[in-house]
């Protein structure tokens, strides 16, 4: 997939995600680091054993030992030589799932919701190479795009050029999010930290693969919003287009019962998506359009 690709734009609108103080960021990206890293302890122990300092074994000495591993306290008791066989520093690997839909490109507030995502992106991206970490993207919603788990500025370059390629048209190919995170759940085998950025517009097919995932990983769901679709304000007709279907809708605004409608099917549906996230086991971060995303990001990192 080329930046090229008629079937991905970058929306005229774009703002992009604005200000990131990088202090804010770095405290963001170490609360996020540590939430990944809440699967790590127990009994899933790293593949291989090295220097680290989580003990895999205490043995007798052998020929050959590195004689730095002898443990003083063990030889002593024993009044044998004994050494430490340790378990190496766990390297955490942080899977990404970024919605490139079409309606990731409407934002009626400050920017634009592919503008939010983004920004979120890249602070997933700074916290998953920090320490040796590796990061690895999937695209849902629009064209699939794969980077596989890489550390190091290599995966940072990959994620930035993949954000630089945007979204998907209005009316282009539409990938659903459930299939993709069925994917991701098939590759990654170790516990890791899953973190799925998306407006969850649609149906809700992702319910059983996000369960699957939450079984082994910690998933965080972040979702994002913009104000317009809440409520509708009284501004008269207008004609709305589902950007991923082409479907074309009349209405008048100005009939109250109408906006009063709206209002209430867009809170249940914001309600199903919670409730739905919440039973998949997933940990749930709402962001608006509106606003300083970065610092209520934070606020719900705490």
């Amino acid at each position: 997939m080329t930046p090229a690709d008629a079937s991905l734009h970058v929306p005229p609108a774009r703002q992009g995600p604005g200000p990131t103080p990088a202090a804010l960021v770095d405290a963001l990206a170490l609360s996020l680091a540590r939430r990944g890293a809440g699967v790590l302890p127990g009994d899933r122990l790293a593949p291989g054993v090295g220097s680290g300092t989580e003990l895999a074994q205490l043995r007798a000495y052998q020929v050959g030992d590195d004689v730095r591993q002898l443990d003083p306290a063990a030889s002593a008791r024993t009044g044998t030589p004994h050494v430490r066989l340790q378990v190496p520093e766990r390297i955490l690997t942080t899977w990404l799932v970024l919605d490139t839909s079409a309606s990731m490109a409407f934002g009626t507030a400050d920017r634009l919701k592919s503008d939010v995502a983004e920004g979120v992106a890249q602070v997933v991206g700074r916290a998953a190479t920090r320490h040796g970490g590796r990061l690895a993207v999937f695209t849902a919603g629009g064209p699939q795009r794969m980077l596989p788990p890489r550390g190091g500025p290599h995966a940072k370059l990959g994620l930035r050029k993949l954000l630089e390629q945007g979204v998907a048209v209005d009316g282009g190919e539409h990938r659903p999010l459930g299939p993709v995170l069925h994917r991701v759940g098939r590759l990654a085998r170790q516990p890791g930290l899953m973190v799925v950025i998306s407006d969850f517009r649609g149906p809700l097919d992702w319910q059983r693969p996000m369960r699957a995932l939450a079984a082994r990983h910690h998933v965080l769901a972040v979702e994002i919003r913009d104000p317009r679709e809440e409520r509708l304000e009284p501004v008269g007709r207008l004609s709305l287009v589902d950007p991923e279907t082409g479907a074309l809708l009349e209405v008048d605004t100005s009939r109250r019962g109408l906006r009063e409608r709206f209002e209430v099917a867009a809170a249940e549906e914001r309600a199903g998506v919670a409730t739905a996230l919440r039973r998949a086991g997933a940990a749930h971060v709402v962001l608006s359009t509106k606003g300083d995303w970065l610092r209520a990001l934070g606020r719900a990192l705490r």
